[in-house]
């Protein structure tokens, strides 16, 4: 086993995955905010840290994985995955509880990822994207449960037709995936139960 697969983990993965666990858990309950100071693992690229430290504080034995093709070209990425967090990784999307993914821009459409049903909605798929930023893309603004009036989030890159596949995953609800949006700027989360639109 090479040794990029049994390194890189957190420094004190006990703490550094509840902590993550507590950052990631407050970005859902106030979308939109920005997580900073996440204790971040040296994962291979090109998984970002922000990506690793999500996998590994969220990620197990019962959560099936899947990874975009760009992060399953690189085995060393895979092996990091399965010996970090013994998740199962799946070919297709709707398979996964958790999906990883280095270019947003090709992600399959959200309705190819696993929705939930109405009496087990919490069987949806969270989907972990990796952005170039999450301040300086077009803008977009928020509103929904945990925000008081709105905030404005400017990630980049974003899937092809953001806003429309959004509006769509929102009518799905009970049903629907949710997303967590990580760069080196740090992590925020969007809920299914997010409203998004584009500011004028």
């Amino acid at each position: 086993m090479e040794a990029v697969t049994i390194e890189g983990g957190f420094p004190d993965p006990v703490f550094d995955a509840q902590a993550t666990f507590r950052a990631v858990m407050d970005a859902m309950a106030r979308p939109g905010t920005v997580a900073r100071g996440v204790h971040l693992p040296r994962p291979p690229a090109p998984l970002m840290p922000e990506a690793g430290a999500v996998a590994l504080a969220l990620c197990d034995a019962d959560t099936p994985m899947w990874i975009d093709p760009l992060l399953r070209e690189d085995k060393a990425v895979a092996g990091w995955l399965g010996f970090q967090t013994g998740a199962p990784l799946v070919r297709e999307p709707a398979d996964a509880h958790f999906a990883f993914v280095s270019d947003p821009a090709n992600l399959p459409a959200f309705e190819n990822f696993a929705q939930g049903s109405q009496e087990y909605p919490d069987r949806s798929a969270t989907l972990v994207l990796q952005v170039e930023t999450l301040t300086s893309g077009e803008a977009l603004r928020l509103e929904g449960p945990g925000i008081e009036t709105f905030v404005m989030l400017s990630p980049r890159p974003l899937p092809r037709h953001f806003v429309e596949q959004w509006a769509q995953n929102r009518t799905r609800f009970p049903r629907g995936i949710d997303l967590i949006l990580v760069c080196r700027e740090g992590l925020a989360a969007l809920p299914r139960t997010t409203k998004i639109s584009k500011e004028a």
